[in-house]
């Protein structure tokens, strides 16, 4: 018989065994911190439902991001919010955007922070939806330009990788090609590849400013009961041309990030959205769950997952608790 033999408890003893044969690591530069940007000088405005987050001037992004790189955190992604919207979201492609001009001031004080730019036009639309509307509907292939020119300026300015999280067929192609002829082909692409539509989402949408005016986005981003569907986007991608992948969001979607782990080679991203962040925090507040087990906890069944890196609101406390 196996027992007593083999006691599983042995190698739980103490926390330098535990150490010593955990399976799954994480720390700062697994993180990805996402930030809101916003016009202004010396804004630093709270976002209710995401506790300790805020839409900040580029002033105060900056301040931010020496933080961030300071606490060896892997990088961070940008997210606009322009002072006034459109039917075309020109804020989104224009060479002096909020997302452009922030790209610029973080890389003249901070250069060696990997800086990731979502590239939709959600923010940027006066409807809120992630493109061109014709007929109460977003319009694929007009949209492709947008996301290519948002791409390209963001990249001209100073961005490492581009992220397109618009869920458009054959954006990821069309910005590879946009990339490449505008001098660009070392610029890899991180294609939010596996994007679903979800409640999750709730409080991003307060703090991008962003929940449309009509309708809802289930006729571009992915049904939550769908895997199979997210294995042949994520291919699809991958043939366009994506240098790494993505799934969105990440705690409910275990599952599709073991999938896409099993069958795709590429770097895989997860990201942890702010409805997984605000009801952590909503439970920790209410003396419900440990906050830093729950944060680590949680960020660590995502890289048990099979994710590379994590976007996350943690990325801060990672660094605090684990480095």
């Amino acid at each position: 018989m196996a027992f007593p033999i083999q006691r599983m408890r042995r190698t739980r003893a103490s926390a330098e065994l535990r150490s010593l044969v955990r399976e799954t690591g994480l720390n700062a530069g697994d993180c990805i911190m996402p930030l809101f940007i916003c016009t202004g000088e010396d804004v630093r405005r709270e976002i209710g439902s995401m506790p300790g987050n805020a839409q900040m001037s580029i002033d105060v992004a900056v301040r931010e991001c020496e933080l961030i790189h300071s606490l060896g955190i892997g990088g961070i992604i940008l997210f606009g919010i322009p002072s006034t919207k459109d039917e075309d979201a020109s804020g989104a492609y224009h060479d002096h955007g909020i997302v452009q001009e922030a790209v610029r001031a973080i890389k003249r004080a901070v250069p060696k922070l990997l800086v990731v730019t979502d590239v939709c036009n959600c923010e940027y639309t006066s409807h809120g939806h992630c493109g061109k509307v014709i007929d109460n509907d977003v319009d694929n292939d007009t949209t492709l330009d947008w996301l290519t020119r948002s791409a390209v300026s963001h990249v001209r300015a100073g961005a490492d990788i581009v992220a397109p999280s618009d869920m458009m067929d054959g954006r990821v192609a069309a910005i590879r090609r946009g990339l490449d002829d505008a001098g660009f082909p070392n610029t890899p692409i991180l294609s939010y590849a596996a994007k679903y539509a979800s409640a999750f989402y709730g409080p991003f949408r307060e703090a991008a400013e962003s929940t449309p005016q009509f309708g809802d986005r289930r006729s571009y981003q992915m049904d939550p009961a769908n895997a199979r569907e997210a294995m042949r986007e994520i291919a699809l991608d991958v043939e366009e041309g994506a240098d790494m992948i993505m799934v969105k969001p990440a705690g409910p979607y275990l599952d599709i990030i073991r999938m896409a782990r099993d069958r795709f080679d590429l770097p895989l991203g997860a990201y942890q959205v702010s409805g997984e962040f605000s009801m952590i925090m909503a439970a920790a507040g209410n003396g419900w769950l440990d906050l830093d087990r729950t944060i680590i906890e949680s960020l660590t069944s995502i890289r048990r997952a099979g994710a590379d890196f994590i976007l996350t609101y943690f990325a801060k406390d990672v660094a605090r608790l684990v480095g």
